[in-house]
């Protein structure tokens, strides 16, 4: 699962979110386990329905079999002068005094084969009719079916709706009949199925009793835990506020005055592991800085003077040319020790920034020295190749253009970042260009040292690569103010704005290179963008 439901969330919301995911997972279970319950009531209520239709037709069963037990034992002992009439009358008196219900249910009921009612306690005026034909409300012949299963061996159960005493209404019933051959009697008793529904229904309402109760129970309790869950979110977020909030404060003193943190004010034991590697950070970041100043003073001031002597030697050499060879000499001596002096600094920084990233990760103030590391280290190579350049013939060979320009724009990803800029990208693959390597990377660095350097705080740097038919486009695009001389901002010194510093070295060594390899030069430059674009010309 992907964790971006809680980017840009703080603690305290994290924790609710939290505690309500865990509030739905309480009730979906709750839910589920209520669900549940209810689903195995209604199967133990068919079960139970089927039990106790079961037991019931148990029940008319043995009443029957009792009675025709006692028809038959009557009938196998009667006294052979007896009126076999008057023993039959007998018999049926005596069944309507022994079987049946104060209720009016569970009587013995008797007709012929014929249909003629025999016996019947309920419904009297009904005996001696023939009943035969009768039909329930569903059609169902309910004497004939009956009088028909009577026949079989063991008897058999009809279902069918008849009159119940206690209500004097139709209700559903089943009955149990079983024949007496001698005579050809069908004898049999039922029970009304309402009374299962009602037996049912008691006990539905009973669970239903208890699963509200169950609900109130777990509800109650839920609401018990969410209160004390949000309780426990406030102190805890109340707590990691205050450790936030020490560290926050520690930090924004620590950003300009390299002070140490006191282990004694965090509580967390989490937090005090941090304080060491955050003070030996800070140490090792004060230290750096003390050299990186110190460098950047001794730097910048020679440069400086230098530069500016130079600027002033130039324009005498038109006016004095017998001073020219003395002029280029001294130059050249300066370029020359200058690039000494900082290449030695230069090259243990870089080693030490990646030794120390090696071995505790990347932390921000690291990245702003490696980023100011990574811009001398750019004004090193443009000194370095006006000194060569006279002297030194750069080797020409074939260019994955497009695998070097994302390797220069990796190197100054974090200068960019330092001055608050993303650089944006769009690199098409496998261009080939061939050239001088040393010569393309000035090209390249100072565009992006400069689109860097001059673009307003927060913009995006683009770059674009692409091939159109025999020419190679490159763009460099940023938000930036006006150019107003685009075409004096590639003369040595020349500078649109002192304030952002530089030697204004960068566009003139592009210059001198472009001029020297035909390569076209476009620079487009309005209040809303400026773009630098650079159109390679393809070698077979």
């Amino acid at each position: 699962m992907s964790l971006n439901i809680f980017k840009h969330k703080t603690i305290a919301g994290i924790h609710i979110i939290a505690m309500l995911m865990m509030f739905v997972v309480i009730i979906v279970f709750a839910s589920i386990v209520a669900y549940k319950e209810y689903q195995n009531f209604d199967n133990e209520a068919k079960s139970m329905q089927s039990s106790f239709i079961q037991k019931q037709k148990d029940t008319i069963v043995f009443d029957t079999t009792r009675v025709l037990d006692f028809i038959s034992n009557t009938y196998k002992h009667r006294n052979m002068q007896q009126d076999e009439e008057v023993l039959k009358k007998q018999i049926l008196h005596a069944i309507e005094q022994l079987y049946g219900r104060q209720d009016g249910t569970g009587y013995i009921f008797i007709y012929d084969f014929n249909g003629i009612v025999l016996s019947d306690p309920v419904q009297k005026q009904n005996i001696g009719k023939n009943l035969y034909d009768t039909r329930d409300t569903n059609g169902v012949m309910v004497i004939k079916d009956l009088i028909d299963i009577s026949q079989k061996k063991e008897g058999g159960f009809v279902e069918y709706q008849w009159l119940k005493p206690t209500t004097g209404t139709l209700s559903p019933k089943v009955s149990y009949a079983k024949s007496f051959e001698p005579w050809s009697w069908m004898v049999g008793t039922g029970v009304y199925l309402d009374e299962v529904e009602k037996h049912i229904q008691n006990q539905r309402n009973t669970l239903k009793e208890r699963l509200n109760f169950y609900s109130f129970k777990m509800v109650f309790l839920l609401s018990i835990l969410f209160i004390i869950g949000i309780i426990g979110i406030v102190i805890i977020n109340r707590i990691l506020k205050k450790e936030i909030a020490t560290f926050s404060h520690y930090f924004e003193e620590a950003s300009s005055s390299y002070i140490m943190m006191d282990e004694k004010k965090i509580r967390l034991s989490e937090f005090k592991k941090m304080v060491h590697y955050i003070n030996a950070m800070i140490t090792v970041i004060r230290q750096r800085k003390q050299k990186l100043n110190e460098m950047n003073l001794t730097l910048e001031s020679k440069v400086e003077q230098k530069t500016k002597y130079l600027s002033i030697q130039n324009d005498l050499l038109e006016k004095e040319k017998a001073f020219s060879d003395s002029l280029v000499k001294a130059q050249d001596s300066f370029i020359k020790h200058s690039i000494h002096e900082i290449n030695t600094p230069l090259a243990v920084i870089m080693t030490h920034i990646d030794l120390f990233k090696m071995k505790e990760g990347e932390n921000r103030y690291l990245s702003k020295i490696e980023a100011a590391s990574k811009i001398i280290s750019n004004i090193y190579s443009d000194l370095s190749y006006m000194v060569k350049k006279d002297r030194f013939v750069y080797e020409k060979k074939n260019i994955n253009i497009s695998t070097f320009l994302e390797d220069r724009i990796d190197f100054f990803s974090e200068i960019a970042l330092g001055n608050r800029h993303n650089i944006i990208s769009e690199i098409q693959d496998d261009i080939w260009l061939y050239f001088s390597e040393e010569e393309l990377q000035r090209i390249i660095d100072n565009n992006l040292s400069n689109a860097i350097k001059y673009a307003n705080k927060g913009t995006e740097v683009k770059v674009s690569l692409v091939q159109e038919k025999e020419e190679i486009v490159l763009k460099f695009v940023s938000i930036s103010p006006k150019i107003e001389d685009t075409k004096g901002i590639f003369k040595a010194f020349k500078r649109e704005d002192d304030v952002r510093g530089g030697f204004g070295l960068g566009l003139e060594i592009v210059y001198t290179i472009c001029k020297k390899e035909n390569i076209e030069i476009e620079v487009q430059s309005d209040d809303n963008m400026t773009a630098f674009i650079y159109r390679f010309k393809k070698e077979h």
